[in-house]
């Protein structure tokens, strides 16, 4: 079968993608159904049910079946880093990046209006729909079948978060970082706060000795400070 196009962009069937990432479903309603977008059905009335309590049923499935990798995993680890490793692995940025692993972007069944404004890029929605397509495989194949999939994601990324500290919290890491280079602890500014009072944005600097290493915005100060630090780890350089 050959795949559908909108305009310049490819449209992967499910059966397709089935085929390329190596799935087996039994129940191919359930994988059709977690790649189907909200916006999909609202150009498609043939077409009855979204992928959004699959990604509920995926987001719970995720967050149980991580928390026993690692447990099995890390036997040394305490709880409170398995607990912000688990974080790690199961936020919208590493869930996406699961999503783009397998291309997931290509097979999302979307309306024209969020296929033209790049929804098969977005962070959050390739995230939202990884989280579906654990659903759909948890009700296919139980968690056997989840653990099949997504162990090999998991070893690789756990190993690249652990080397590179990154389920740490950036504030205390750049703290520690700069203290052990004889600067006093980073200052964090805030350079502007923009929009309503009821959603504003605030950007801040995180700054060491005299010099701006990191800018970060977000809906509040601390969310801002801490991507700054982030920012501010990627410009570190105090060889």
């Amino acid at each position: 079968m050959e795949p559908k196009h909108e305009g310049a962009i490819e449209i992967e069937s499910p059966d397709e993608f089935e085929a390329r990432v190596g799935l087996n479903f039994s129940k191919t309603s359930l994988l059709r159904k977690a790649l189907t977008h909200r916006s999909y059905i609202n150009e498609n009335p043939d077409v009855l049910e979204d992928n959004e309590r699959l990604e509920f049923l995926g987001d719970a499935v995720l967050d149980f079946l991580v928390g026993a990798w690692l447990y099995n995993r890390f036997p040394e680890m305490r709880e409170g880093e398995l607990t912000r490793l688990r974080s790690a692995l199961v936020r919208t940025e590493e869930l996406a990046a699961f999503g783009r692993q397998i291309d997931l972007g290509r097979a999302i069944r979307l309306g024209r209006g969020e296929l033209q404004a790049g929804g098969r890029e977005r962070k959050a929605m390739l995230c939202a729909t990884f989280e579906a397509l654990i659903g759909a495989l948890y009700l296919d194949a139980d968690l056997e079948g989840v653990e099949a999939f997504l162990k090999p994601m998991l070893e690789i990324a756990a190993e690249q978060i652990l080397a590179l500290r990154q389920h740490e919290d950036p504030k205390s890491l750049l703290q520690e970082i700069v203290q052990a280079h004889g600067y006093g602890p980073p200052q964090y500014r805030t350079v502007s706060a923009t929009g309503p009072e009821h959603k504003k944005t605030f950007e801040v600097e995180a700054i060491i000795g005299d010099t701006v290493y990191g800018k970060g915005s977000g809906h509040s100060k601390r969310s801002a400070a801490k991507m700054a630090a982030q920012d501010a780890l990627k410009n570190l350089d105090l060889e």
